[in-house]
């Protein structure tokens, strides 16, 4: 099962500034990740609640009460910051999905349900960074909006290709629709786009997890 103290904020800062040592200047790792953390929650917190497009980088200095100048020493514009920002969401979820438990795979539908439940699980631990991600691709600029796209594309091809494997093997019909991997990711956007609505009607994520496991197996059951 995904561990969320992988994926906490200073976790994910601590990779971003192992990732990006060209764009980031900052040469004492400790102070580098703690900065990033408060710059990263500050714009996080900002563009979920007015939106990226609308922050400027002096609004994201006076929320995170680091100055412009120390900005400049993480990125250099805010497009530069965006991008690390979907850099990390997008590896993080190819990570995560491309490391099944060994044996695993030998069985299509347990495989099935292992993708649902850690990306799901992925999504609780980062649920600001999926819903940034989400809500603000409309208004990313056209580099980037490929690079949302893209990255949809690679997970719905990792689900495609387990059901691929499941129909070659006989685990699975096949009748199974050619739509069923392109079908799962809505389910799996749903739990973080709309997540005030499942925490109203007072669903736990492992309930959700499980009826998303239980409507994809239906989708790959022999025709009666």
């Amino acid at each position: 099962m995904l561990n969320p103290d992988d994926y906490t904020t200073e976790a994910l800062c601590r990779s971003m500034l192992a990732r990006h040592g060209d764009t980031i200047t900052v040469r004492k790792p400790e102070f580098a990740v703690r900065k990033l953390k408060v710059i990263v929650e500050a714009a996080l917190d900002l563009s979920n609640r007015g939106g990226f497009q609308a922050m400027s980088l002096r609004d994201l200095s006076a929320a995170s009460g680091v100055s412009m100048g120390g900005l400049y020493a993480y990125f250099d514009s805010k497009t530069t910051l965006l991008r690390m920002i979907l850099i990390e969401v997008t590896e993080q979820v190819q990570r995560a999905l491309s490391d099944p438990p060994d044996g695993l795979p030998a069985d299509p539908g347990a495989h099935l349900d292992w993708l649902i439940d850690t990306h799901l699980r992925l999504t609780e631990a980062m649920l600001p960074w999926f819903a940034f991600a989400f809500m603000e691709a409309k208004n990313f600029p056209a580099e980037e909006r490929r690079r949302a796209i893209d990255s949809e594309t690679r997970t719905e091809e990792i689900f495609a290709r387990v059901i691929a494997g499941g129909i070659a093997a006989g685990a699975f019909p096949r009748e199974t629709s050619p739509l069923l991997a392109s079908l799962i990711k809505p389910l799996l956007q749903d739990w973080y786009v709309k997540r005030a609505k499942y925490h109203r009607r007072g669903v736990p994520i492992e309930s959700y997890i499980a009826a998303v496991q239980d409507l994809v197996h239906r989708g790959c059951r022999p025709l009666a």
